[in-house]
């Protein structure tokens, strides 16, 4: 017979710093899929076009950190227990997005954003609100930042080379996941978030992306 262990405050606060190093400088947990673009050959990219993609891709890493901390804060406050496993299900699934980035970055010599645990911080506190809030509006929550992720990931494909088809590959394949989690979340039961919730949400995320491109 099983028993089920009750985790203490404690218990939780413990594993929450152990995923938070392993997500800003560490080895997170992955779903193991193969990283898209794995078989395209290397592009040879002009001087100007590789910083432009390390950059880029850089931005999409500081991005998969908060999307992380951002499900992490949810999981540890949802109510349902349906909605904190997809909470996690999707924190998972964004973890591929973090090394895929990374991997991209390091490739062109570049390094990952050093804002990144500033970004960790705020996210997982945003969602750990949204979650204590109630389950239908951290819900609306992801699927407004899945919306918001989507338009970005839009924004780089039109910026980056046409040549770089590896990273191109990559942010292909998150903008399916990204659409996919919102629509997950949508489906749930999540709320439309008020206008001026929305507001707020891009103007953070304007902060994080155009420091990130620098830093």
């Amino acid at each position: 017979m099983s028993i089920e262990r009750h985790l203490s405050f404690l218990d939780n606060f413990i594993i929450e710093c152990d995923k938070a190093l392993k997500t800003v400088a560490g080895k997170p947990e992955t779903t193991a899929r193969k990283m898209p673009g794995i078989d395209i050959d290397e592009a040879e990219l002009t001087q100007t076009e590789q910083v432009l993609s390390t950059r880029l891709m850089r931005v999409n890493h500081s991005g998969e950190v908060s999307a992380q901390a951002l499900y992490q804060g949810q999981a540890l406050t949802a109510k349902l227990p349906d909605v904190k496993q997809a909470m996690q299900q999707a924190a998972l699934e964004e973890n591929d997005h973090l090394v895929w980035c990374q991997q991209r970055v390091q490739f062109f010599g570049g390094h990952t954003s050093v804002l990144n645990p500033l970004w960790y911080l705020g996210s997982f506190a945003m969602g750990a609100v949204a979650g204590k809030i109630g389950d239908k509006w951290s819900l609306g929550f992801v699927a407004e930042t899945e919306k918001q992720v989507v338009q970005h990931l839009d924004e780089h494909l039109e910026q980056m080379s046409p040549t770089d088809l590896k990273s191109r590959a990559v942010l292909e394949q998150m903008k399916i996941d990204e659409l996919h989690h919102g629509t997950i979340a949508l489906e749930a039961g999540g709320a439309v978030l008020p206008s001026p919730v929305k507001w707020g949400m891009g103007l953070m995320s304007k902060v994080m992306t155009r420091s990130s491109y620098w830093f």
